[in-house]
């Protein structure tokens, strides 16, 4: 399995980029899995369904499936930080790539999304996980890098990069 992040600010196109990129990964055959950061508190379930009524009962896991798809919630008894590698460790292991979207500080290999309108800092001057540079302003960028620069609106270049160096990207679970 490859494993890529993806990181920065909020409102700089992760998850537009993300989106775009499931399919353009899975028009070359290739099975994608998300892994998705939440900075608060977030459901899935809603009240008075079946599984949320679980939940409320005090169940610690709940899993729920059709022949369609399958839904894990696992309740935390006291709040807990999962590492990006536990999470990654969770999802099935016929998985082709793994897109991380969040977890800016994990020891992932990532690109940075940087867009000179934002005002924000970017990352890769000060991050050696940062494998690329994904920007709508090539030009504008804070610091020369030798990092490969993508265009952030060609989510297929973007897919051509990981797949091209997708061995940069292998996942160790050790």
């Amino acid at each position: 399995m490859k494993v890529v992040g993806f990181a920065g600010y909020s409102g700089s196109g992760k998850t537009t980029l993300v989106e775009k990129l499931i399919p353009a990964l899975k028009l070359r055959g290739l099975r994608v899995s998300v892994v998705k950061h939440a900075h608060h508190s977030f459901d899935i379930d809603r009240p008075g369904k079946d599984t949320w009524r679980h939940r409320e009962a005090g169940a610690f896991e709940v899993v729920v499936a059709s022949q369609h798809r399958l839904a894990l919630m696992r309740e935390f008894e006291k709040p807990a930080q999962l590492s990006v590698h536990q999470l990654i460790a969770e999802l099935y292991s016929g998985v082709d790539w793994v897109l991380v979207e969040g977890f800016k500080d994990s020891d992932l290999l990532k690109i940075e999304i940087w867009r000179a309108e934002a005002g924000k800092p970017a990352r890769y001057p000060d991050d050696d996980f940062i494998a690329a540079i994904a920007t709508d302003s090539p030009e504008q960028l804070p610091e020369a890098t030798l990092r490969p620069v993508l265009d952030l609106n060609n989510p297929d270049a973007v897919a051509d990069y990981l797949v091209n160096n997708q061995d940069r990207f292998e996942y160790s679970f050790d």
